[in-house]
């Protein structure tokens, strides 16, 4: 059964890599039916690992003793679960959306393989299979930014190589270290290194840490390595866009709770310079996307710089190093991921539809484009955290978190900054619902008679929006299991 682990992960690979290699098809929809199929079967092999896989299983060595290992916990579930179900319904999008673009082919082929590699660094039960599979990520994920081969988008894709690999080797010293002194290098609740060894090199280890946190976090946008995502996400296809900025920067994320709690452990780090820098680093992240998203004009952009913002919220919850707070950043990442790739495919279906990019030029689009526009608004409302959405948990427990904390100044400056950004993104969000429902009695809005998209296109915005709704509802059993791994891997119970 274990080795449903390696088909999850390989199958669409080898899916992808046919799809490139294999001639252009006759007719698009033949195209499409290989790439549905693909997407469906991968989903099913997936959830069937994540819902009943627990045994972990061997690739191959690397050395004698650096196996490429997979093995699924509840953090290796629960990210993949996310990644599973946005790449199926960002899938489907593009099937609508991409015949506007030139390369179908080449562009679904990457899609499936990133896939497929997406589900390899959820799956790593290790430090070597976890940092294999996030570079093969970076590699892999930049033809999507690429697609369109224009200047801008050639440059964007060389800023995110450049800023990606950066980050890696910073955090590739860490591995380093790791794997030298740990006593393993699965991922084990508190840590891996005994703690005579880690005060015995304490100044070294601190280093060693703070080199991760911002290696890592350059993939999740913080400051101050954050400037490529502006740039990587406006300039690739709606659907690409939507997911490199609701799943693959999750990767960071991911590899900072493996890191801080699994590897290096809390109680080393709590009280340190290390957490007063990360956190410092966070809350400027925070205040600084946010006031940039409200003064961007260009939609796509607009959403980008909003990204960085949220995912510091994440970032923020996990450096608190508190078990509420960090219940409230795993909640933001599928509430962020829900969110931010239904905005991100509104903004796509709107340019789409319309030619249009940028805010003031969609005044009046309700009046032609309702539905669409009430998805943007509903998950919109996520975002700024408005009950009952999964945005107002997640923000809820990050506040009441940081509270509980009692650190000196960040307890409260946390949430101050929180709330902050909070009403920058609904200054930057609702501006759109308002003047494309309300343009005014005098303004003519017929050019947008008649846009509204296709089901293809609908289907995806409206599970985005109901799951947004649905989580905010009923998000005891989530947050119940996140806590549980919270207090665990701060060995607080």
């Amino acid at each position: 059964m274990e080795h449903m682990l390696l088909l999850s992960v390989f199958f669409p690979i080898l899916a992808g890599i046919v799809l490139l290699l294999k001639k252009e098809y006759q007719t698009r929809d033949r195209l499409l039916v290989f790439v549905g199929a693909a997407l469906v079967i991968t989903g099913a092999l997936a959830c069937y690992a994540i819902f009943a896989v627990k045994d972990g299983v061997t690739l191959f060595y690397l050395t004698k003793t650096l196996p490429i290992y997979f093995k699924l916990d509840l953090m290796g579930r629960y990210f993949s679960l996310i990644v599973t179900i946005v790449w199926i319904l960002a899938g489907f999008f593009s099937f609508t959306y991409m015949k506007h673009e030139r390369n179908e082919k080449r562009y679904f082929g990457f899609y499936l393989i990133v896939f497929g590699v997406l589900l390899g660094l959820d799956f790593a039960g290790n430090l070597i299979t976890m940092y294999l599979f996030y570079e093969l990520m970076t590699l892999l994920s930049m033809p999507l930014v690429l697609h369109t081969q224009t200047r801008e988008s050639i440059m964007a894709g060389l800023r995110y190589l450049f800023f990606s690999f950066a980050g890696a080797y910073m955090a590739l010293a860490g591995v380093y270290f790791i794997c030298r002194f740990g006593t393993t290098i699965e991922f084990t609740a508190g840590g891996v290194i005994e703690a005579a060894v880690l005060q015995e090199n304490r100044t070294l280890f601190l280093i060693v840490t703070m080199l991760m946190l911002i290696g890592f976090g350059v993939k999740a946008g913080m400051f101050p390595l954050h400037a490529w995502l502006p740039t990587a996400h406006p300039v690739a296809p709606g659907p690409a866009s939507a997911v490199l900025s609701g799943i693959i920067v999750k990767a960071g994320v991911l590899a900072l709770v493996r890191v801080v709690y699994q590897l290096i452990g809390v109680e080393f780090l709590r009280g340190s310079w290390v957490q007063t820098v990360w956190m410092t680093l966070t809350l400027v992240t925070i205040f600084m996307g946010s006031l940039l998203a409200f003064r961007e004009p260009v939609l796509k952009k607009r959403l980008a710089y909003s990204t960085v913002s949220q995912l510091s919220y994440i970032l923020f919850g996990l450096s608190v190093m508190q078990p509420e707070a960090m219940t409230g950043a795993l909640l933001h990442v599928s509430a962020h991921a829900f969110i931010k790739v239904a905005l991100f495919l509104c903004a796509a279906a709107m340019i789409y539809q319309t030619g249009c990019t940028r805010v003031e030029e969609l005044k009046g689009i309700g009046k032609g484009m309702p539905v669409m526009l009430w998805c943007y608004t509903i998950v919109s409302l996520g975002l700024i955290g408005i009950p009952p959405t999964s945005g107002f948990i997640s923000k809820w427990s990050l506040a009441v978190g940081s509270l509980a904390s009692n650190i000196p100044v960040f307890s409260w400056l946390g949430p101050v900054v929180l709330l902050v950004s909070a009403l920058l993104t609904a200054g930057y969000l609702l501006p759109l619902t308002m003047q494309g429902f309300f343009p005014g009695e005098e303004y003519d809005a017929s050019r947008f008679a008649g846009k509204e998209p296709s089901y293809g296109m609908l289907i995806p915005l409206l599970a985005f929006a109901a799951l947004t709704v649905l989580i905010g509802l009923v998000p005891n059993g989530l947050t119940n299991q996140l806590f549980t791994f919270a207090a665990q891997v701060m060995q607080s119970i």
